[in-house]
């Protein structure tokens, strides 16, 4: 696998948006020695339970991407507002190109065009723009899309979907959400592999391909 090594980028508008989207194809792409590169917008300081400490979730990505294979030097964070993204598009934009010239990633994951969230539809409209020569899949939130395409899916091993569980159970401060739970996690994973005849699988909506 090292010879055919690829690049890798995740645009997560806030920690843990990539763990969701495509935690278990983090996985194993870093289990087969890709290069897997995240970068965070927003800490979303504002949106934490009472009494956490403000760089909670800056601590929570760190150890959430250890946990699937990204090594550190490979992790980008920045402290944008959370909910006004849409407000600094040109920076974000900016961000993206010097991102796309430092790393040159082969394929990127960014929350799927549908995701009705404002800063996830920032990003992804922008990470678009950024990487038009790219090929990209827009990965799901399903408590924000009210349409996905899943046009695209990996399939994943039981490691794979139980690294994503045991990463995003580093979010402590994020326990109270719904969707943050090995049933859930795990449920969707499955439902997502019997719509191709596997045990798990991640699915994608194709927003461009390059072959």
């Amino acid at each position: 696998m090292t010879k055919n090594k690829k690049r890798i980028l995740i645009l997560a508008p806030h920690t843990d948006d990539g763990e969701l989207g495509c935690g278990g194809t983090i996985s194993r792409f870093a289990e087969e020695g890709n290069d897997v590169y995240y970068i965070a917008f927003s800490t979303a300081e504002q949106s934490l339970p009472p009494n956490f400490p403000s760089n909670t979730l800056e601590i929570e990505v760190k150890a959430a991407t250890k946990v699937l294979g990204i090594l550190p030097k490979n992790l980008v964070i920045f402290k944008h507002e959370v909910r006004k993204l849409n407000y600094i598009r040109q920076e974000i934009l900016e961000e993206l190109i010097k991102l796309r010239k430092d790393i040159q990633p082969s394929l990127i994951f960014l929350p799927s065009p549908n995701d009705l969230h404002q800063d996830h539809h920032t990003v992804s409209e922008e990470g678009i723009r950024a990487f038009k020569n790219s090929s990209i899949l827009g990965y799901e939130l399903l408590w924000n899309n009210i349409s996905f395409n899943t046009q695209s899916f990996v399939i994943l091993s039981e490691k794979h979907v139980n690294t994503k569980v045991k990463a995003l159970m580093e979010y402590k401060s994020q326990h109270h959400r719904k969707y943050l739970t090995k049933e859930f996690i795990t449920g969707w994973a499955r439902t997502r592999g019997t719509q191709i005849n596997a045990d798990f699988a991640e699915a994608f909506e194709v927003v461009r391909w390059i072959i």
